[in-house]
């Protein structure tokens, strides 16, 4: 474990023009489908990290980001590779139009997938729990009227 003290993590639902969902693998979730995201630095709002990571990690620019978000906590989970507590707040959000590009090292790959039919693949756990909590919610449909 590298620190005493839980990390806040920010995580973006990403839903493109077609109502898509962009969801990752990451060699750190074992290969899980998760969603894009990373740390809040000192001095960073969480919507400038979120807007930071997006960029890093697949190239895309955040269009609107909706609030409120979803928070977890993260205690020691199983699936990611070493010993860590994190603060997840994961946040809604929709991109500019534009082509991913995985950078290779956070992101190994992707896929745009219908929200509902995600909850049929091989998600990470925490990203399952936002996602169920989106839909139950009609995040989704919510964010395809505005």
């Amino acid at each position: 474990m590298d620190s005493e003290y839980p990390e806040a993590v920010v995580g973006a639902f990403i839903i493109n023009s077609e109502r898509k969902l962009l969801l990752i693998t990451s060699d750190k979730w074992k290969g899980l489908l998760t969603v894009p995201g990373g740390h809040v630095e000192v001095g960073e709002t969480m919507k400038e990290a979120l807007k930071r990571e997006i960029r890093e990690e697949v190239g895309l620019e955040i269009e609107e980001i909706y609030d409120p978000p979803d928070v977890q906590d993260a205690i020691f989970p199983p699936e990611f590779w070493k010993k860590k507590h994190f603060i997840f707040i994961d946040f809604m959000c929709k991109c500019k139009e534009g082509n991913v590009k995985a950078d290779g090292v956070e992101v190994k790959d992707y896929l745009w997938a219908d929200p509902r039919e995600a909850l049929n693949m091989n998600l990470g756990t925490f990203t399952r729990v936002s996602l169920e909590r989106y839909l139950k919610a009609g995040a989704f449909a919510k964010l395809s009227q505005r």
